[in-house]
């Protein structure tokens, strides 16, 4: 089978765009052709770092229909993810684009119908399902090794000191990072969240404007429930980027720090009857995911499903499930009741 060749459009030159267009020069499938940014500064700083051929714009239509792309990296801010991917998407391209997918639940919705109705793709950048200790731990879940998930938790504290626009924002933790932690869970479980309630609040102490803590409690689809506690101002003793996980099951408990290997304790083999606290035997995460990690393991799926002909892992029909856990957890903690997805 003949691999395809894809011609690619940057839409957006800050900072992170150097992080996709690394990951594509390393392509044999792909090649940079136009490079697209509302100053068009930004888009020749682009240009000369990585010595490119492309030509520069300031308007994605003109980009596309110039340079014959049939792909486009959408790296702007999230307001702009709605224009850029429909956009992209009607002129006959399919469309690789940061969290979030879009700036609302209504706008993310129109997203996927404009999907299906021109038959193309957006697959969203969910970078922490690539990590092999994270995949191990789903497989753990997924083999049963637990029995059937009752409760999943996940602790994040971190108190970085960023500066900038998210030490303003109304609800930094929740709108810039908590998506992260949301879609792992959906991953690690396979299940999709039917119902949140949230509490979110601006302990002492704070450097941010806004709600930098917040506890989220998930009933999931599976009928097991996902409770998220997290603070981005939390100085001290701090878990990963990754979170630190615990499942509870019907046979057991699954751990995850977020940074070593991840393992379970079940109940021990034997007749146990009458004994007040059973004995466990501890069981190894099994390691069966050897692709690349992070940024570039979501990318290589990306184009995998499109020389596949199928739906990526993070395709926009199942990344709005992420989204939705934000949405609804932003709507709870304002009206201060449960909110069914």
């Amino acid at each position: 089978m003949q691999t395809q060749s894809y011609r690619v459009v940057v839409a957006g030159c800050g900072g992170m765009s150097h992080v996709w267009i690394k990951d594509v020069l390393k392509r044999a499938d792909a090649e940079v052709v136009a490079l697209v940014d509302v100053y068009i500064e930004n888009a020749q700083k682009i240009k000369d770092t990585y010595q490119l051929t492309c030509g520069i714009y300031t308007e994605l239509e003109q980009a596309i229909s110039e340079s014959n792309a049939n792909l486009v990296l959408d790296v702007t801010i999230p307001d702009s993810h709605f224009h850029i991917s429909t956009t992209a998407m009607k002129q006959g391209c399919h469309v690789f684009g940061e969290k979030p997918m879009a700036a609302t639940m209504e706008q993310a919705k129109e997203i996927i119908q404009v999907a299906e109705a021109t038959g193309k793709t957006l697959s969203v950048m969910q970078n922490r399902r690539y990590d092999s200790n994270i995949r191990a731990l789903h497989e753990l879940i997924l083999d049963g090794t637990i029995g059937k998930p009752g409760m999943i938790n996940a602790d994040f504290f971190l108190g970085p000191h960023f500066g900038g626009f998210r030490e303003v924002m109304e609800s930094p933790l929740i709108l810039d990072m908590a998506i992260h932690t949301f879609d792992q869970a959906r991953f690690i479980l396979g299940a999709d969240p039917v119902s949140v309630y949230c509490h979110e609040f601006n302990p002492p102490g704070s450097w941010y404007q806004g709600n930098a803590s917040a506890i989220c409690i998930y009933e999931m689809s599976d009928g097991s429930v996902f409770c998220y506690r997290g603070s981005w101002c939390a100085e001290g003793a701090s878990t990963s980027w990754e979170a630190n996980w615990r499942i509870t099951g019907e046979k057991g408990t699954a751990i995850w720090d977020g940074v070593g290997a991840p393992y379970a304790e079940v109940v021990a083999p034997g007749d146990q009857e009458g004994q007040f606290l059973r004995e466990t035997v501890r069981v190894e995460a099994p390691f069966r995911w050897n692709g690349n990690t992070g940024h570039a393991g979501c990318l290589d799926e990306m184009f995998l499903a499109l020389e596949q002909g199928r739906r990526a892992e993070t395709d926009c029909r199942d990344n709005i499930h992420s989204m939705a856990m934000v949405q609804g957890a932003i709507e709870s903690a304002k009206s201060g009741q449960k909110v069914f997805l």
